[in-house]
């Protein structure tokens, strides 16, 4: 279960819109098996723009899609060869945790887990077609970083001691790291491409966001909080900005955003404020644009200080329930770490499909 993290891409009116898109693999392995609902000992997933597209997990040990369009577009043959590119990884995974196991003298009374985090980031140009902005390789094992690819500079990078003896023997396959390299900024790129064209479809789709534009109280008596929340959209790319006599605010006039955050019917929620004097008479607005669903409005506020007024009952029960989600996730996740690996949770990393060599951490 990793709490994805969710990017909002943000850009204004008056330039042609770039949008950032990302290609992911995850693989996450357990020492042993955890016996807890949703956890497997080993799981791999796909993830276009945060979004799962193909799963894998050691119970049911079949790669499937998990869009329509994605079963759809690709032959029987490519799932079935992803069956076996995932199947030889859980392999690999559970050899090399037992290699790092030993490495680092531990022993299996506790759960150890190693994960693996590769894909691409890419930005749409004006054409449509899409440039590579970065590649992402990386590993990490029991919440600490362990081993990351530098793509520019085309080696392998070692934050921790033990994770050393693994740099040396990669940065002496030039064969890997010229892959590994390839990988990212070519085949990792034209097979997001693909996908996206074969996800075009979901524009059809898209949900239009519903915008409130409302205030709360501020500490101060003098000041008032000016709140703009667009909810219900889909896909997640938007535009949210407030304006002041239209000019864009910015971090440094204070605004605060909660960022794209995920609702529980699959659609999303953003919600920027800043707090002003209540005695401001400048003309304030909030523009939202979505792309997918073409729209564009731009509310205005009246002036009028309700911050006794409430949400619509459906925004508070979507509002609440998204937050709920993300603190009993992260709760249940961190109390699972601590009790089993002793360790603190810095943080999830994801992790990728890729290897066509198989190296051992060792």
């Amino acid at each position: 279960m990793l709490l994805l993290p969710f990017v909002v891409l943000l850009g204004t009116a008056v330039t042609v819109y770039s949008e950032k898109h990302s290609l992911t693999y995850i693989y996450t392995a357990f020492s042993k098996p955890v016996n807890l609902p949703g956890l497997h000992e080993f799981t791999a997933m796909g993830l276009l723009d945060n979004r799962m597209i193909d799963y894998y997990d050691s119970e049911n040990q079949v790669k499937v899609p998990k869009e329509d369009w994605m079963e759809k577009h690709l032959e029987p043959e490519y799932w079935e060869k992803g069956t076996q590119s995932r199947k030889s990884k859980q392999q690999w995974f559970k050899v090399n945790i037992d290699i790092l196991m030993k490495r680092m003298r531990q022993n299996n009374n506790d759960t150890h887990i190693l994960q693996w985090m590769h894909g691409c980031e890419g930005e749409t140009q004006p054409d449509g077609s899409l440039k590579f902005v970065r590649g992402m390789d990386m590993y990490n094992y029991d919440g600490s970083d362990f081993l990351s690819f530098d793509d520019n500079k085309q080696v392998w990078v070692a934050p921790i001691h033990a994770a050393e003896e693994t740099k040396r023997k990669w940065d002496e396959v030039q064969v890997l790291k010229e892959y590994t390299k390839g990988y990212l900024e070519k085949e990792c790129m034209e097979w997001m491409t693909k996908f996206r064209g074969f996800g075009e479809e979901q524009l059809l789709n898209a949900k239009r966001p519903e915008v409130h534009l409302f205030t709360r109280k501020a500490k101060a008596d003098t000041n008032t909080i000016l709140t703009c929340l667009a909810t219900g959209f889909y896909p997640k790319d938007i535009i949210l900005q407030i304006k002041r006599n239209g000019r864009i605010l910015t971090k440094e006039d204070g605004i605060q955003t909660s960022g794209v955050l995920p609702n529980e019917d699959d659609t999303f929620q953003r919600k920027d404020h800043v707090e002003i004097l209540k005695s401001d008479a400048a003309a304030y607005t909030c523009e939202v644009i979505h792309p997918a669903s073409h729209m564009k409005v731009e509310k205005k506020w009246d002036h009028n200080c309700n911050e006794d007024k409430q949400l619509p009952y459906d925004i508070i029960i979507v509002v609440a329930v998204s937050m709920l989600l993300f603190v009993v996730g992260g709760v249940l996740v961190f109390l699972f770490w601590y009790k089993k690996m002793r360790c603190p949770l810095r943080k999830y990393i994801y992790i990728v499909e890729f290897i066509k060599i198989l190296f051992a951490l060792a």
